[in-house]
């Protein structure tokens, strides 16, 4: 799979843009603040509907204008589709294939698939469990575009179930006694979805592991193992947040199957009741579990250092396209696209050598760069200058 155009229209900072790509290596470079990153975000945001610089679609179109289009010519297989996404202010998004119309924007995903590691990616490891359960949706996003459905439901359904526990919780500190039969049709719909939602994530997990403990070593070469693992707030909110013993890896198994995770977040959702109640949230399902991440059987958030940091990050993303790469329901479609954005100059000489050794081989790569000598000498390829939004082909 490869981008061989991608045209935008009033998409950040381009009134107007027209690249050609071709498949192997394509650095964008130019001084920060022109728009390389510009480009590549639309790439990402093409596959996962989601932007790895911000949360909302708004800061997507252009100032002053109503909407954005990202278009973008894609080739699988051999065979070019014209794949379209319109980002209109304050409405929802359509999406076209090769002009038809879709039914939904989501109909989209799964048509474009990319892997996406940028300077931002640090906050996978350093940052909150928000960032890390975001890493695991897309993911599973790229996998099965049917979970994105799911996983705007379960979103849906649990502020709906918010806004009715603080309700109740309102009517029972007046002194009133809240009618919670309401509730209990919202506890149904949100342990219907996040049964599907933790199961996937689950097996995601369990399939990514040894990817990502492979690529740490080859990224890292350092003695410290990478390891990966669920954490699940069943676990955790049943025992008033302390983790209890042989939960993370060993519990992951009784996690895979959807019907068994739905009959214990209902329990669960039924005794935490009383609790939730009084403090208008939900205390259990998907939105509270964590991706744990450990170097040589310590958390890696607090005791990795700077590099063992940037190692783990770059080990997650590599993880990810190796099984993307492997994914037999899309074998026949090729490789994700692998996108580089600023990332060469985050990191040493030495990381550098080996991120690039690891990716020179892969269908299509794209990297933004500051400067071109950031560039490793092992990606040597199509050159384009980004400069006061212009797409110059140099090389």
């Amino acid at each position: 799979m490869h981008v061989s155009d991608l045209a935008l229209t009033d998409f950040r900072s381009y009134t107007q843009v027209v690249v050609a790509f071709e498949p192997g290596i394509t650095a964008l470079v130019g001084p920060n603040g022109q728009g390389k990153t510009n480009l590549v975000e639309s790439l990402g945001y093409l596959a996962t509907f989601s932007s790895h610089r911000v949360a909302s679609d708004a800061a997507l179109v252009r100032r002053g204008a109503g909407r954005a289009v990202i278009q973008a010519k894609v080739v699988r297989s051999g065979r070019p589709a014209t794949l379209e996404l319109e980002l209109v202010a304050g409405k929802a998004n359509r999406a076209r294939i090769n002009r038809s119309p879709l039914p939904r924007a989501r109909d989209l995903l799964g048509r474009f698939r990319t892997v996406l590691f940028a300077p931002e990616d640090l906050a996978l490891i350093k940052g909150d469990p928000d960032g890390r359960r975001r890493f695991l949706d897309e993911l599973l996003v790229l996998l099965s575009p049917k979970l994105a459905g799911v996983r705007s439901d379960y979103e849906r359904v649990i502020k709906q179930r918010n806004a009715l526990l603080k309700s109740a919780g309102m009517s029972r500190r007046s002194g009133s006694g809240p009618d919670l039969r309401t509730l209990d049709v919202w506890d149904e719909k949100a342990a219907t979805a996040g049964a599907q939602l933790i199961a996937a994530r689950v097996t995601a997990v369990r399939n990514l592991r040894p990817h990502v403990e492979s690529a740490y070593e080859r990224v890292s070469s350092a003695q410290s193992a990478a390891e990966i693992g669920y954490r699940s707030s069943l676990e955790q909110a049943m025992s008033d947040g302390e983790r209890p013993a042989g939960a993370g890896v060993a519990a992951e198994e009784s996690l895979t199957n959807a019907d068994l995770v739905q009959a214990r977040l209902l329990d669960a959702m039924s005794r935490l009741r009383s609790r939730e109640i009084e403090r208008g949230v939900s205390l259990v399902g998907p939105h509270r579990d964590d991706l744990e991440l450990q170097l040589g059987g310590l958390p890696a958030r607090g005791y990795a250092s700077h590099g063992e940091s940037w190692s783990l990050a770059l080990a997650l993303r590599l993880a990810s396209y190796e099984l993307l790469r492997a994914d037999t329901d899309f074998e026949s479609d090729g490789e994700p696209v692998l996108i580089l954005d600023d990332v060469f100059a985050e990191l040493d000489n030495r990381r550098r050598a080996r991120l690039a050794e690891l990716v020179a081989g892969a269908e299509q790569v794209l990297i933004t760069s500051a400067v071109a000598e950031d560039v490793p000498d092992g990606l040597d390829g199509a050159r384009y200058d980004v400069m006061d939004g212009a797409v110059t082909r140099v090389r």
